[in-house]
């Protein structure tokens, strides 16, 4: 069995290292955001629940059941890492896409009609022009997401920053 040896500064890795992984959830398909419209479709509480949500999930619960197994078997599955963003398939895992954090200017969160329901919103990774670089449709509690990767980005920067100063010192 090999072993890696510790790294000098604790919790510091020289390579990539996982951050977050997240699934999308039913609310990425057009079909989850129309479901979601129709759960938050009658405003009329009765004992404090909308009357959307006690009449319709359990109906239409084996369609929502349905979307959600197409996704983990067929969907992608966005994996944030100390170096970049990772748009990876559910079954094989195999690389899709990727990001750099370093490409990334911006990361805008966009809830569309249907998503509150679950609660998921679309992320748009930007660049310094304002184009949209990745779009990750769907991600369960968008705004933690947002802020991790946020934080990854912003401790990327300071490395590359680190790096560049040590390499001036040594070249100078």
């Amino acid at each position: 069995m090999l072993t890696q040896p510790p790294p000098a500064i604790s919790g510091v890795s020289a390579g990539q290292a996982l951050v977050m992984t997240v699934y999308p959830s039913i609310a990425a398909t057009g079909l989850g955001k129309l479901l979601g419209q129709l759960y938050g479709s009658m405003p009329l509480r009765i004992c404090g629940i909308k009357l959307s949500h006690l009449l319709f999930p359990l109906p239409t619960s084996i369609i929502a059941i349905q979307i959600f197994a197409h996704l983990k078997l067929f969907g992608e599955v966005y994996v944030l890492t100390n170096r970049s963003v990772q748009l990876r398939s559910s079954l094989g895992n195999r690389l899709l896409r990727e990001v750099a954090l370093s490409d990334v200017d911006q990361v805008v969160v966009r809830q569309e009609p249907g998503q509150e329901f679950y609660p998921a919103a679309d992320i748009y990774l930007l660049n310094k022009a304002g184009a949209t670089i990745l779009s990750l449709p769907g991600v369960p509690r968008a705004d933690v997401f947002r802020h991790t990767l946020l934080d990854a980005k912003n401790a990327r920067d300071q490395v590359t920053a680190s790096l560049s100063t040590i390499k001036a010192r040594h070249a100078g």
